[in-house]
């Protein structure tokens, strides 16, 4: 196995990003894409961007910020076209500042184009010094720039075939959404890492990392973009082709525990019904003795219902969330992501004084988030704290479009259940089991990414130095 590349420590892992465009002559679609995007920005919350074109010019606009702060309603109205793509980041690969907000804009042979990316690769750093031999300029650090400068210099006259030619020297996790004067295109890699679908809207078709998106616009999720697949939308209607072969189906795992809104549908599968029976398997695997089960909020509330319902303890609240806190991962430092934590979670006094808890969580990567969390409660008065984890522990790093840290930061890491428990102060500790996580989701094992549990890597990952340092570097030695 490859070299770990060192990350910086959070609480959390960072979710990756979201991708949205719409095909959609006969409506307003700057607004279309602001509601898609606000409908993804649980993907991503350090930018936003959106290009749209009116046949005959492309234009591109993004900045620092949420959906809501980075689009006012003079911009929306400003901006007008026919077909258009969106985007929320989260970085992996590239730091969080405007050059590397998306989407990315390109210059083609035969027009303009505009590039929205989720996912990462893992062979950027051969591509990048291959590009750097060329002569290629970058204005950013993200391994979505190393796809557009590749396109804008394919051989081919046809941008698609530019695209599938590109792509075909990529290795790595990538669902794409690209915009060009007269299509919206959608591209999904061949192993599928990252969800992307497409369905219909009144007078049009719209592409989108999740269903929640399309359905919050009034379209109809028609179906998952397949891996190695390329879906085009235009005046012609929508078309699809293989532009490489599927290699395997290895949805990431996680997209059910914790990225996805409970409200999308995966391969299928309702999120919310997967999350139902993970707090459900969890009651069977771990039972307890206990007064009350209660979420973390907001993504443990399905698994902290199934719990309930099945083990017969009462549901309750236990912990209010003020949502206008931004998740505590994204605090420049420990300190102020302790205060995060403060601000973030409320416990209810009343409710937890004297009970015995169950506490439901999708998952637990460092555990200073847990630990502070679990010191709440004491605090507030709860008698005893066992805590339910719906995945089982992360010992691995994901290089797929997860930043997550360095394993050696990992709560799992060379621990074991015992000791990670008595790390938390907790009475008692269980992860959900490895077989049970997947017979959750109805779905074949074969068919996720497991990585960051197993350490079974689909592709192979050999970029062993820090890219985003080495495009940096370059950057300012070019300027």
């Amino acid at each position: 196995m490859k070299k770990q590349i060192p990350i910086e420590p959070g609480d959390r892992y960072k979710d990756k990003c979201g991708v949205f465009g719409v095909y959609a002559p006969r409506r307003k679609l700057s607004e279309l894409i602001y509601y898609g995007l606000y409908a993804l920005q649980h993907r991503g919350q350090e930018s936003a961007g959106m290009a749209i074109s009116d046949g005959a010019d492309l234009l591109v606009f993004k900045d620092m910020g949420l959906v809501s702060q980075v689009f006012s309603q003079n911009i929306l109205q400003s901006i007008k076209g026919n077909l258009g793509i969106g985007h929320v980041r989260y970085s992996t690969t590239g730091s969080s500042y405007w050059a590397n907000a998306q989407p990315v804009f390109g210059n083609f042979r035969s027009g303009s184009f505009a590039l929205g990316h989720n996912g990462n690769l893992v062979n950027s750093r051969e591509l990048a010094m291959e590009l750097s031999r060329k002569r290629v300029k970058f204005n950013a650090s993200s391994d979505t720039e190393i796809i557009a400068r590749m396109i804008e210099r394919g051989t081919c006259e046809d941008i698609i075939e530019a695209i599938s030619s590109a792509l075909g020297n990529v290795v790595g996790a990538y669902s794409l959404a690209i915009l060009t004067e007269d299509r919206v295109i959608a591209v999904r890699d061949p192993n599928g890492f990252r969800p992307l679908c497409f369905g219909e809207i009144n007078g049009g078709f719209a592409i989108s990392s999740e269903s929640c998106a399309i359905n919050a616009i009034g379209g109809d999720m028609e179906r998952e973009v397949n891996p190695g697949e390329m879906i085009i939308l235009s005046a012609d209607g929508c078309t699809s082709f293989q532009f490489t072969p599927q290699v395997s189906m290895s949805l990431c795992i996680f997209e059910f525990i914790y990225f996805s809104r409970p409200d999308s549908v995966l391969n299928g599968k309702s999120v919310y019904q997967v999350r139902y029976n993970l707090g459900a398997r969890l009651a069977e695997e771990a039972s307890v003795d206990a007064d009350l089960v209660i979420p973390i909020p907001d993504s443990g509330f399905p698994a902290a219902i199934g719990f309930s319902e099945r083990s017969g303890i009462p549901f309750g609240l236990g912990l209010i969330k003020n949502k206008y806190i931004g998740r505590t991962f994204i605090q420049p430092s420990q300190a102020a992501r302790k205060i995060g934590i403060n601000l973030k979670l409320n416990p209810l006094r009343d409710v937890i004084k004297g009970k015995r808890l169950v506490v439901v969580d999708d998952s637990i990567v460092r555990g200073n988030t847990s630990l502070a969390i679990v010191r709440l409660l004491y605090d507030a008065g709860a008698r005893e704290v066992h805590m339910r984890i719906c995945s089982p522990p992360i010992r691995h790093s994901c290089y797929y479009g997860i930043d997550m840290v360095d394993p050696n930061e990992f709560i799992a890491t060379g621990r074991t259940i015992k000791e990670i428990e008595n790390f938390l102060g907790v009475d008692s500790l269980h992860y959900i089991s490895y077989q049970g996580l997947v017979d959750c989701t109805g779905i074949p094992k074969e068919e996720f990414c497991l990585a960051c549990l197993d350490g079974d890597y689909p592709i192979a990952c050999y970029d062993e130095i820090n890219y985003e340092k080495l495009m940096l570097e370059k950057i300012v030695n070019e300027k």
